[in-house]
């Protein structure tokens, strides 16, 4: 049976939320808790890059302080004030202000310490072979030829 075509247009706000918060392994998974991603590029079939819908609750943060070895990240501020961390300092956003990291440069991550949910668009291209570094967990993370996150230990030993 042949896939129907995607749609022209949705209320982005409507579509249903990634079933899982994090492929991250415990005890970085719970980390998560307080963030909740729409995927949006799926929903019309792209394949060069994704888009989410992201929020993040009072007290909650997007990832782990992380880069990325070949992909880069956008992301634009829509409702609330994250802040911005990087291992070059922190910057408060506000709504209509954006970040971009090209691959292979500061480690970042938004926390919200504000009593808001955020809101904000995040974009990201998908290269092939992509890995990312966590310099303040024992974490590694390598993208496999699937398309599948695996996570290992710095020194290798798998989670």
């Amino acid at each position: 049976m042949e896939s129907p075509d995607p749609p022209l247009a949705v209320e982005a706000a409507l579509a249903a939320p990634r079933a899982k918060r994090s492929n991250l392994p415990e005890p970085f998974f719970t980390r998560m808790a307080g963030r909740e991603r729409r995927p949006l590029g799926e929903l019309f079939g792209l394949k060069n890059f994704g888009v989410n819908l992201t929020s993040i609750a009072p007290g909650g943060e997007t990832s782990l302080l992380h880069r990325h070895g070949r992909q880069d990240e956008f992301v634009f501020i829509l409702e609330g004030e994250p802040t911005l961390v990087t291992e070059r300092g922190e910057v408060l956003l506000r709504p209509g202000m954006c970040a971009g990291f090209a691959a292979g440069g500061a480690a970042h991550h938004l926390v919200n310490r504000s009593e808001s949910v955020v809101v904000y668009l995040e974009i990201g291209d998908r290269t092939p072979g992509d890995w990312a570094e966590y310099p303040n967990d024992d974490l590694a993370g390598r993208l496999d030829e699937s398309g599948q996150w695996t996570f290992s230990h710095k020194d290798g030993r798998p989670y």
